[in-house]
């Protein structure tokens, strides 16, 4: 079992910042041959004009090929023609419409290759009234509901991590994914969309199955009920998080930790029914009582219990902690930065991603060379439609 199906796979991108870049930086990691398509010169935006030292720019970048023209040349988008029969998948984060107004959209594109898979990631979509809006993660997490799921009643806070972004990508590459399956099967062009607003969706949809359930809307208090769960603060000042469900047993083994097997008889903790209705009393009870021993006391209990549990890992923490080092998660640092390889694993084997990070334009000629001769991309060159490092 090979750890990269795609190997013979073509990406040609058309994609800034995160949403898309992360997408085609899996299927790189997963043996795609991913060429960017940047400006000339400056290259995209998340270079940050430090080009290949902006560490964010290199976690979604790395691996792929740069290829640099100047889409406002006529000449530039001749190039790109003569390119797309040799691409299996084309994809693009612009807004819509940009695409088909500059000649590159799904139909133009399908005509040169009639079993081309085109992707499109947008803010909220190809139609409807907010299409033509700006969108970036905040207004996808704003739009999407997470902002509000997330914080307390009334009182909206921004998260920490752009969820939107990467749950869009992770998106993208599962539409890239099933389109080349679909491809696959019956030799047809495929036309893949996401979109922000669409993919917040996946991480919302346990709470909107709340909001079905009980009318109420979800905060980023009304799951605890549901869920049983709790993060507490021991005597050592650290923190541990504790989630039981709805299961009879772990409510028993947690009694037994806790020593409180009194609480079995309190009607107000005696079925999940209650217990739900009595939550946030069970909550004040739990965090008094872990604050008599330290982490490493409650682990051992909970541990031998068999209570599902966790301590609230810093990132560093994470990154650093040995189960995430038996699975190679990352690669290794290079110059202060660990990339992300594909969470998926072949035949046992996790896929390495590529750490180079290629500068603008590096690979212009050579892609180039596949369709035009010396002296024609000589010409290109030197007139500005092309750029090559």
């Amino acid at each position: 079992m090979q750890s990269k199906p795609l190997s013979g796979i073509r990406v040609l991108e058309f994609g800034g910042y995160i949403s898309l870049p992360f997408a085609t930086s899996m299927l790189g990691a997963l043996g795609a041959d991913v060429v960017k398509v940047e400006r000339t010169r400056c290259g995209d935006d998340f270079r940050r004009g430090v080009g290949v030292r902006s560490p964010f720019f290199r976690q979604y970048n790395s691996g792929k090929r740069s290829f640099a023209v100047d889409l406002k040349r006529p000449e530039g988008i001749e190039m790109v023609k003569a390119l797309i029969p040799r691409f299996d998948v084309v994809v693009e984060n612009m807004r819509p419409g940009k695409m088909r107004s500059l000649g590159l959209g799904p139909e133009e594109c399908t005509a040169l290759r009639p079993d081309l898979v085109c992707a499109s990631v947008t803010g909220f979509g190809s139609g409807g009234p907010l299409a033509f809006r700006p969108a970036y993660d905040t207004i996808g997490q704003a739009y999407g509901g997470l902002l509000s799921v997330l914080s307390n009643a009334g009182a909206a806070q921004l998260t920490g991590a752009a969820l939107a972004d990467l749950v869009t990508g992770i998106a993208a590459t599962t539409g890239i994914l099933a389109a080349l399956v679909g491809r696959a099967s019956n030799g047809q062009a495929q036309h893949v969309e996401t979109s922000l607003m669409e993919a917040v969706s996946i991480l919302t949809v346990d709470a909107m199955t709340q909001y079905f359930d009980d009318g109420q809307q979800p905060t980023r208090q009304s799951r605890h009920p549901q869920a049983q769960n709790f993060v507490v603060k021991t005597a050592a000042g650290e923190d541990l998080a504790i989630h039981l469900s709805s299961s009879p047993k772990f409510w028993r083994s947690f009694l037994d930790v806790m020593g409180r097997q009194d609480l079995a008889d309190d009607p107000r903790f005696e079925t999940y029914v209650t217990r739900s209705e009595h939550y946030f009393e069970l909550a004040d009870i739990v965090e008094t009582e872990f604050l008599r021993k330290t982490s490493a006391e409650w682990e051992e209990r909970l541990t031998k219990y068999d209570v599902p549990y966790a301590p609230v890992l810093t990132l560093p923490e994470y990154f650093r902690h040995p189960q995430v080092d038996w699975l190679e998660l990352f690669g290794p640092e290079q110059d202060g930065l660990a990339l992300l390889r594909p969470p998926w694993r072949f035949g046992g084997e996790r896929s390495h991603r590529d750490q180079h990070v290629a500068v603008v334009g590096e690979h212009t000629r050579e892609i180039a060379l596949e369709v035009y001769d010396d002296a024609t991309i000589d010409r290109l060159i030197a007139d500005g439609v092309l750029y090559a490092e």
